[in-house]
């Protein structure tokens, strides 16, 4: 008998029918004397019909009532699946972020969980019933409810696995595993049986829609084994765990990218100690994450030029801030909003020399120029026009062997 967490996405809970349909994969796992606590997420378009709905009465609509407004989302899934595996004849109950409690701190959107009361959650499990969770979700001290972004449902998973102390936590998707690259766009695209918490990390950060980057880093830290896998077929799915019981024969495992980045570049900074920091203070209290950093050293010794990427999203906010305060002091502003940024990831890289080069060399062949560059131990990753990032992704998979 395991005690499992089994989180199912949006595309896995898309309909009646795929309700059911996840509802007698929860209902096998307890046939065979499983112990099985539920996350689910918001239907497959429920959240973006809902921000809609906020976005059609205001622009600048409440970041405290859009949170209680996208909550619902996962908590009608929640009720569906309770109800169908009561249907099943499986013992099952529905708990609101709320009634755990599941607390977080942060603000409103963008939260972290910090904490879960599982009394509730186990006392269901003892008596031989499935707890059914919302993902996404919390509420903070203050009583407000509260969501930890984008994807978060997976956070929430895999901080239940970790608080409950369960064998394993499975991701349950539209796709059967983790890809090299994304095998929508690029058919030859192969599946990755196993792959370690820092190369997960990477590529879900770096573009990969699979799983969020931070139940990825939340798993790393407490050495949860996960798995994910498709709700649509029995085919053994991608193993998640550490990198010590990987064989690493390949310098790079995967190649990403991202459509949703934006490069400002400052010119004629003053070059003096302290000036970055500067720049960049107003930015963090902002809540602007900021990428890629590139000085560029001045021949005269009295200027610099300064380049940094963002999210795209956050590209009139950090202009604002640039325009409006006195402290930032440069000659000229420039930024494309039009760039992607193409990754290549590997913990192979450290073992293997050449590869920045390789890498470099094949877009050249492909007349792709660099606008900016950012690496790490098991990462390179470059931002481009927009428009090659196809043939870009294309051209280093096939290049480092993963076609």
């Amino acid at each position: 008998m395991k005690k499992k967490v089994l989180k199912f996405g949006g595309t896995s809970v898309g309909s009646i029918e795929r309700i059911l349909h996840a509802a007698k994969i929860i209902e096998k796992e307890t046939k065979i004397g499983n112990k099985i606590v539920v996350v689910v997420s918001a239907m497959a378009g429920k959240t973006n019909e809902l921000i809609t709905l906020s976005k059609s009465l205001s622009k600048n609509f409440s970041k405290r009532e859009l949170d209680v407004l996208l909550s619902t989302g996962e908590q009608v899934t929640c009720a569906l699946i309770s109800g169908a595996l009561n249907e099943l004849g499986v013992k099952a109950q529905s708990f609101m972020n709320w009634q755990i409690p599941i607390l977080t701190e942060g603000e409103n959107n963008n939260a972290r969980i910090i904490n879960m009361n599982i009394s509730k959650i186990e006392n269901c499990l003892s008596q031989g019933g499935v707890a059914v969770i919302p993902g996404y979700q919390g509420i903070s001290r203050q009583g407000d409810i509260t969501t930890i972004g984008r994807g978060g449902s997976d956070a929430t998973a895999v901080v239940i696995a970790k608080i409950l102390n369960t064998d394993s936590c499975e991701i349950y998707t539209d796709v059967d595993g983790v890809y090299s690259t994304d095998p929508n766009k690029i058919p030859v695209a192969k599946k990755i049986e196993k792959i370690s918490y820092e190369e997960m990390l990477e590529l879900s950060s770096l573009g990969a829609k699979v799983m969020q980057s931070s139940a990825v880093q939340i798993a790393m830290i407490y050495d949860i084994p996960l798995e994910v896998k498709s709700t649509f077929t029995d085919r053994q799915g991608t193993k998640i765990f550490n990198k010590e019981n990987l064989d690493y024969s390949k310098a790079v495992t995967g190649v990403a990218y991202s459509k949703d980045d934006a490069k400002i570049t400052l010119q004629a900074v003053e070059d003096k100690p302290g000036v970055a920091a500067e720049i960049f203070e107003p930015f963090g209290k902002s809540q602007i994450n900021i990428d890629m950093v590139i000085q560029n050293v001045s021949s005269d010794g009295k200027t610099t030029d300064i380049t940094f990427t963002i999210k795209r999203e956050d590209l009139e906010k950090t202009l604002d801030i640039l325009k409006n305060n006195r402290k930032i002091k440069f000659k000229n502003l420039s930024y494309k909003d039009n760039v992607s940024k193409i990754s290549i990831v590997g913990a192979g890289m450290v073992t293997t020399p050449g590869v920045t080069y390789k890498m470099f060399r094949s877009l050249a062949e492909e007349k792709i120029n660099i606008l900016a560059i950012s690496t790490s131990e098991i990462k390179i990753s470059v931002i481009i026009d927009e428009k090659l990032t196809l043939k870009a992704v294309k051209k280093l998979h096939k290049v480092f062997n993963l076609d």
